[in-house]
């Protein structure tokens, strides 16, 4: 049982069933954290992995070239609880960074695009060529989606290796390495050498065609919106919708409920952090809040300009 996690099956053995897969959202918000005591790092990464294990929502991130470890989860107060947790079950005290938005990028337009690698060097070289279009993906898709034109005629393990180079090439964008959401990339030709052309040739060229041809694509940077409601004495609702209209937020209704008024509305999630305490200066404490992940959207441009001058 100590290997069980969360959207596992557990059946009786003479009759084994298998229920489908749970669909989690992906995190949308992260922050750094360490140990307070150095000593406690290879706890600290245990007690982490834990926790991930339990929650499917909350994942750990440790960087390459440092020590940093960045934590993810679905708000701001998804992670105050589970570093509460690491001080109060694991005995681990952490020193946190600030918050930081999960943005990711997409393209806007449609692009051909043609793309040659060729390395000769003395002894054997490498040499792939493709045309590909690529183009925005399905508002509701994620991923890649691959599709090669049928007259093609390389190996398909070398059509194989031209999708696992767009693949992976999506984790990081063109304007500022974030991971794309969605992509179409449709194969209309390519070329290979019989001497030297191989899988590893065709898997850098289509990352190499995937940096140049979403540069020419009109690439946007995408936040999370938040699904906010609130819960608010009459006399508060004026100040919370302005501050509100602050925020970007885009209002979805309000209605009544017993003696509260309840607000709806659609927020982004970079404007919402430090909400809560905002909230109860507004509302004399008498106002609540709960907020879920709902989908991404374009950041305005004004908006974009800050974040990339800020970067």
């Amino acid at each position: 049982f100590k290997d069980i996690k969360t959207g596992d099956t557990l059946s009786a053995e003479h009759k084994q069933i298998s229920l489908e897969d749970l669909s989690f959202p992906e995190p949308v918000i992260g922050i750094a954290v360490e140990p307070k005591a150095q000593a406690d790092v290879d706890k600290l990464i245990t007690s982490l992995e834990k926790l991930s294990e339990e929650d499917p929502t909350f994942t750990v991130k440790t960087g390459e070239n440092s020590t940093q470890i960045l934590i993810n989860g679905m708000g701001e107060l998804h992670l105050e609880v589970l570093i509460d947790r690491l001080k109060r079950e694991f005995k681990v005290d952490c020193n946190q960074g600030k918050p930081q938005v999960a943005y990711k990028e997409t393209i806007t337009e449609e692009v051909v695009h043609e793309e040659v690698f060729d390395k000769q060097t003395g002894g054997k070289g490498r040499f792939a060529k493709i045309k590909v279009m690529v183009k925005p993906g399905d508002e509701n898709e994620k991923g890649l989606s691959f599709n090669c034109e049928k007259s093609v005629n390389i190996k398909p393990e070398f059509i194989r290796a031209v999708e696992r180079g767009f693949t992976e090439a999506m984790h990081n964008g063109p304007i500022m390495g974030y991971p794309l959401h969605s992509l179409n990339v449709y194969l209309m030709d390519a070329e290979s050498s019989d001497e030297d052309s191989d899988e590893m040739a065709f898997e850098i060229v289509a990352r190499m065609a995937f940096r140049s041809a979403t540069r020419k694509a009109s690439p946007r940077l995408l936040e999370p919106i938040m699904k906010a409601e609130i819960v608010t004495p009459e006399e508060y609702v004026g100040d919370i919708l302005a501050d509100f209209n602050r925020r970007r937020a885009n209002i979805e209704g309000t209605e009544s409920r017993s003696s509260a008024r309840i607000i709806k509305a659609f927020v982004p999630l970079s404007e919402q952090f430090g909400y809560v305490t905002d909230l109860r200066t507004i509302t004399s404490g008498r106002g609540s809040s709960t907020m879920e992940f709902s989908h991404y959207d374009e950041v305005p441009d004004n908006i974009e300009k800050k974040i990339l001058n800020y970067i």
